[in-house]
């Protein structure tokens, strides 16, 4: 049978691209699977998708009460994170440490409502020290904050000289606060390098924040996410910075519809450019057995509303759910989780699914393009995770349509389009059980490759057991 050069090079090629194992272990707060919850940014930011919620304790605790109403804490969504706002934003108490706003929260009180429900508090915090507090000496030193401290980062801060004695004093002065408030996670923003600038003045480098936290979160002997922002730096200097110290790392900016007019949370073309910006992540830990510690952030769940409230169609709330399982990444939910639809329920509570993300937080998926088995950005893609040790794997099926403009393949195939992808491309071998995740269905056995037909925007997430 004649092969025609072109398929002969492509096989060839996906033949020499082996397979390696990627595993994601204990990070370094000791957890061993990425976070679940809700946070409060998408509707502080996005005010029209919800204009009765104002950002205070009585609604906070609405919102996360429904986490346990609902049955989200009882599949691990038990998360409740706070995002900016919720502190005094500029200045701290006596000794220069980060206070809550007394008008809106009691934080200990907010805490222990949280617990007595089996749920967690997060709270959100930016690098520095506070510009006003530049008199005022650091808790149990004779050290002033602007001695160690100086100039202006635009946030009302002003940025520490990280090998200065007092500096990291200042840090366990506040975690330590932070503990006995009742803290469980603390997400730590604007962090560079990476960060963009986003109208402020920061620091070319920043990484020495999270060290000087994650020190901090040790000394309380308090257990505590830490959660990194934003699209950092994925070079290896910078890397191990975040893989030593944090527990999660944004690998994008954020993809919600940041303003007040807005009624929709999100689009499709900026979840194109989060699917792609953890590619360009996890293809950089794809050329050699790799075993990580760090989970990665593609940002807030926003698939629990309606497809109008959401700003994506069903199809794509499912497509988002899928790579943010398949990633292991952060599921901490965006919505207004008073009023989730029926497929919003559906998607967020099936434990079909779920149990990929416990699958993936051990073996995160990694792309193999149909027909290569590369890891570029395409369309039409594949993604694997594992196999493990048992020779189960995870496999994602993907048509994003056409490149709306970040999504980093440039192409714009309408319409239905088949997606096949061979053993070859995905480096695996042997017969395969394959199940429909999603509607837990039996596809048959599989010997050599997995095809589908999907429309613009959807996707087909299936696991792959050995079959005798």
């Amino acid at each position: 049978m004649y092969i025609p050069r072109a398929v002969a090079r492509a096989a060839a090629a996906a033949a020499s691209i082996p397979l390696y194992s990627l595993t994601i272990s204990k990070t370094p707060g000791g957890f061993t699977s990425s976070s679940r919850g809700w946070n409060s940014f998408g509707i502080q930011a996005n005010a029209a998708t919800d204009p009765s919620f104002s950002f205070n304790q009585t609604n906070v605790e609405i919102q996360c009460d429904s986490l346990v109403s609902t049955g989200l804490a009882k599949l691990g969504y038990v998360y409740c994170s706070l995002d900016s706002g919720w502190s005094v934003g500029a200045n701290g108490d006596e000794f220069g440490r980060i206070i809550y706003d007394n008008t809106s929260f009691n934080i200990p009180d907010l805490a222990n409502h949280l617990h007595s429900e089996g749920l967690k508090l997060g709270v959100y915090v930016v690098p520095g020290g506070f510009i006003a507090d530049e008199n005022k000496t650091i808790l149990d030193t004779n050290i002033t904050i602007g001695s160690v401290c100086s100039g202006d980062n635009g946030l009302s801060r002003c940025n520490w000289n990280y090998g200065a004695d007092g500096v990291q004093q200042w840090h366990d002065s506040v975690v330590a606060l932070f503990a006995s408030w009742g803290v469980d996670f603390i997400k730590l923003d604007f962090i560079t390098p990476g960060s963009p600038d986003n109208g402020v003045n920061l620091p070319a480098n920043e990484s020495l924040a999270v060290p000087a936290y994650r020190s901090a979160i040790e000394k309380t002997g308090r257990q505590m996410r830490l959660d990194i922002s934003w699209k950092l730096a994925r070079d290896p200097t910078d890397y191990a910075i975040w893989e030593g110290n944090a527990d999660s790392m944004r690998t994008d900016q954020d993809i919600n519809n940041a303003g007040a007019t807005s009624t929709s949370f999100t689009a499709w073309a900026t979840v194109q450019r989060a699917i792609d910006n953890y590619r360009q992540y996890i293809s950089l830990h794809t050329s050699q057995n790799e075993d990580l510690t760090i989970y990665p952030d593609m940002d807030n769940l926003f698939v629990g509303n309606s497809p109008q409230e959401d700003g994506v169609t069903d199809d794509q709330r499912f497509s988002i759910m899928s790579h943010w399982l398949g990633a292991a990444a952060n599921l901490i939910i965006g919505n207004d989780l008073t009023n989730l639809d029926t497929t919003g329920k559906a998607i967020l509570t099936n434990t079909n699914a779920l149990s990929v993300g416990d699958f993936a937080a051990q073996r995160p998926m990694r792309p193999r393009n149909p027909g290569t088995g590369n890891s570029t950005s395409q369309q039409l893609q594949a993604w694997i995770g594992g196999p493990d040790e048992t020779g189960k794997a995870v496999v994602l099926l993907a048509n994003y349509g056409p490149d709306l403009g970040q999504g980093g393949f440039n192409t714009s195939l309408t319409g239905v389009q088949n997606v096949t992808v061979s053993w070859r491309d995905l480096g695996i071998s042997g017969k395969f059980n394959v199940l429909d995740v999603w509607k837990d269905q039996s596809l048959g056995v599989a010997s050599d490759h997995l095809s589908a037909s999907l429309d613009e925007g959807q996707s087909l997430l299936l696991t792959l057991t050995p079959a005798k």
